[in-house]
């Protein structure tokens, strides 16, 4: 019959792996729900139409999420008469937007909020107050911004400001204005929507209008009209998309870790009483059964805990994801019934997959084991394990020298093999290691009268299992979170260096509260200002990120501007494309026209577009086209009127923020997964150290006999701690560091410019000392309670 305390040192044990499973699941769950919910549903400005026509979508390169390419003007044309001739539509509107915003408002790069007056038809809301525009110089806008019927208004465009009267205010957002004015500042049309006649069916008018637009567009009714969202909500759905993949597997994945490592302890721990069960006639397979079952309990209890949390804890996991950066504004999870189910599903296979190794070596063990009372670790390292950690360190230790020949792409890749590599083999040839390491470490004790550095050098030496499955969820914390979080900086600072030292100016106009500068703000800088636009090129109009840019473009960057009907294109795009040198590319512009131009130049991937036109030629096709930037190249000019939305900084200042927006989301996914990452490792810490001190009450029994006081047992007990997470955080270290000095090398080489590693100190603090709070809590506490147990006896 199985005593209190042992039952109560068993269940300890399983803490761990409960906890584990519980929280995995639930992230899988939060991550599921998330991902398959359907976004922020249909645009306000376009819900109003049951039926919309959207243009066919690109081929987007290099990851660039821009709109779909729009129709060529008189296809566009055609197309919204003939739908507007069909029986029930009332109206067939072709939606145009362009750059439009108030001084002082805010706004992100892309957008568009600016549209002809007939394109409010489209939308659910309405005016509110006044009448719409009439003359060039009227305008409708929000009511949210302030402004009333018949009040002077100074809206910002891709010209400059202009000075509007306005005739009304809409409970929505957007500026709306003539369609003659509006004609002026748009591109091209992208969207058509129809306005049935009331009692008419969408569905049917639908169908009518797929036969008219064949293969050249993409009809949509209902919840598909969400398509329609801006580009801008769907890279953010995306980049939170892989956030949310990232945390489900590697929550699966540390969840199994953790499982094994604590099964795999409780084990090592329980060898005694398997051998007891084997001496009374217990088979091997009995003994996994047993196993096997203790792990179906633990996933499947563990399992319902995580699948509740996740459904609960969703909804404010998306406001976490919204206010991130990861979602878009607007973002409404949805919850399944499935998901929570197939997480618990998932939840008990990992539980039952992470003691499978557990199980086998139980049914192992010897009857003979039962007769051993000493808690040494004879023979700790198996020829087995010798062969695999030695491997696992060879390979860790090429592909760290492999990080200084690779380049960018294969160079991150073997960063992640090195450490991946070396940790797995450092963890394996643990139990060899600790021992000189602890006498290492704990010699400067042992010059200090007392017993403590002697017990706390003979415990970790002699119960080597103990020791090493205490340090080696330390090690791979520390090893990981250096990596990933210095490797990130590292890059994103050669990055600022590569910007910066491409550029020759001696200073960047950058703006400030709008999503570009306009040309009245360009007018004032003396030097070049590239103007941000998108073309599409080849057969399969793949999308491409273009530029227009003045002669003063070659003092900048060092590159002939084109001129006329010319451009330069990067060395990836002319492979792509054959535009080499001389060729001809056809280009389709942003106001789908379509213009044959030759190729004078081929320049290097590095670039900051894919495509270079003259200036003057994509002002022409792209009315609303802004400058990302303007680099000044002359004297310092006299400082930038307010109104502009516009500032001047150093060089060095804008290479650092020109990915701002783009950094902060994966330096905030970096931190995201580094935290899953160390907490899960402290729930391995303190379970692996909970189990431990469970099983040694008889050693604090001893120790008590022999005229050890509590205070110093519990201070063996801290000492110990501390020693093994400092040996985890040294051997951390040590795996990252080969790897990291890899990266530094092999950028700074790649770039021919300096580029030194950046350890992200903080938070490796951080982390260690977390896991050194967990370990020393997860010791002493338990220790004090079966000391005070002893006392009462």
């Amino acid at each position: 019959m199985i005593s209190l305390a042992t039952a109560r040192e068993r269940w300890t044990s399983f803490l761990g792996s409960f906890v584990a499973v519980a929280l995995g699941v639930a992230v899988v769950t939060m991550s599921a729900l998330v991902l398959l919910s359907d976004g922020t549903g249909v645009p306000g400005r376009l819900a109003g139409a049951p039926v919309l026509v959207q243009s066919p979508a690109g081929e987007p390169t290099g990851g660039v999420f821009t709109e779909n390419p729009p129709w060529a003007p008189g296809r566009a044309e055609e197309l919204r008469r003939k739908l507007a001739e069909l029986p029930g539509v009332a109206a067939a509107v072709a939606d145009r937007s362009f750059y439009a915003q108030t001084p002082g408002s805010e706004q992100r790069k892309g957008e568009r909020q600016g549209h002809p007056w007939s394109a409010a038809a489209l939308a659910t809301y309405a005016l509110s107050a006044g009448r719409p525009p009439a003359t060039a110089g009227e305008i409708v806008l929000d009511d949210s911004l302030g402004h009333g019927p018949g009040e002077p208004v100074t809206v910002l465009t891709a010209r400059g400001p202009r000075y509007f009267s306005v005739s009304g205010t809409m409970d929505g957002p957007g500026y709306y204005v003539t369609d003659r004015s509006a004609a002026e500042l748009t591109g091209g049309v992208r969207v058509i929507g129809l306005v049935l006649e009331p009692g008419t069916e969408a569905t049917r008018v639908a169908d009518t209008a797929r036969r008219i637009v064949g293969g050249d567009g993409t009809v949509l009714t209902g919840a598909a009209r969400d398509a329609l969202a801006p580009r801008q909500d769907e890279m953010t759905r995306w980049i939170g998309g892989q956030v949310l993949t990232a945390m489900a597997l590697l929550s699966a994945f540390v969840t199994v870790f953790n499982v094994s490592s604590t099964f795999a302890f409780a084990v090592a721990q329980r060898r005694r009483e398997f051998g007891l069960l084997r001496t009374i006639g217990a088979t091997p397979r009995q003994v996994r059964r047993l196993v096997y079952g203790e792990a179906l309990v633990v996933g499947v209890v563990g399992a319902v805990a995580g699948s509740i949390a996740g459904m609960a804890l969703a909804p404010a996991m998306t406001g976490l994801l919204i206010d991130a950066g990861f979602q878009p504004a607007g973002f409404e999870v949805s919850i399944r019934w499935w998901v929570p189910a197939a997480a618990w599903a998932l939840g008990v296979a990992v539980a039952l997959a992470g003691a499978g190794a557990a199980s086998r070596r139980a049914s192992r063990v010897k009857p003979l084991e039962a007769m051993r009372e000493a808690a040494v670790d004879s023979r700790p390292m198996t020829r087995r394990r010798w062969i695999t950690g030695l491997v696992a360190t060879s390979l860790g230790a090429v592909c760290s020298v492999g990080t200084v020949f690779a380049g960018a792409d294969a160079m991150v890749l073997l960063a992640l093999g090195a450490a991946m590599g070396l940790t797995a083999g450092l963890t394996l040839l643990l139990p060899v290691l600790a021992g000189p390491l602890t006498g290492v470490l704990t010699r400067p004790l042992a010059r200090r009268p007392g017993a403590t550095a002697v017990l706390v050098r003979e415990n970790m030496t002699t119960a080597v299992r103990r020791t090493s499955a205490a340090i080696a969820p330390v090690l791979a914390t520390v090893a990981f979170a250096v990596l990933i979080t210095s490797a990130v900086q590292t890059t994103q600072s050669a990055d600022t260096t590569r910007q910066a030292a491409a550029v020759r100016a001696e200073a960047a106009v950058v703006p400030r509260g709008t999503p570009g500068l306009s040309d009245a703000a360009v007018a004032r800088v003396d030097g070049t200002a590239p103007l941000s636009t998108t073309v599409y090129g080849g057969e399969g109009r793949a999308v491409l990120s273009a530029a227009g840019v003045s002669p003063g473009f070659e003092q900048a960057y060092r590159v002939r501007a084109p001129r006329g009907n010319t451009v330069v294109v990067t060395a990836a795009v002319a492979a792509a494309h054959g535009w080499g040198e001389g060729r001809t590319a056809v280009l389709t512009f942003e106001d789908g026209s379509v213009g044959r131009l030759r190729v004078t130049a081929v320049v290097d991937d590095s670039m900051p577009y894919q495509v270079f036109l003259p200036r003057e030629l994509v002002r022409a096709h792209d009315p609303s086209a802004l400058a990302d930037v303007a680099y000044r190249t002359g004297p310092t000019p006299a400082p930038l009127p307010a109104g502009l939305g516009a500032e001047e900084v150093p060089v060095a200042v804008y290479a650092a923020s020109d990915d701002a927006e783009e950094d902060r989301l994966v330096w905030r996914f970096t931190l995201i997964l580094v935290t899953i990452t160390a907490g899960y490792t402290m729930i391995s810490v303190a379970s692996t150290l909970l189990a431990a001190t469970a099983g040694r009450t008889r050693d604090f029994r001893v120790l008590r006999l022999s005229g050890a006081t509590p205070r110093q047992v519990l201070l063996t007990l801290a000492a110990e701690t501390c020693c093994v997470v400092t040996l985890g955080a040294a051997l951390g270290l040590v795996v990252a560091a080969p790897a990291l000095f890899g990266i530094a090398h092999g950028l700074r080489e790649e770039l021919g410019l300096p580029v030194e590693p950046a350890v992200a100190w903080p938070w490796v603090v951080g982390v260690i000392t977390g896991c050194l709070l967990v370990a020393t809590a997860a010791t002493v506490l338990p220790a004090r309670a079966a000391l005070r147990r002893m006392r009462r006896a």
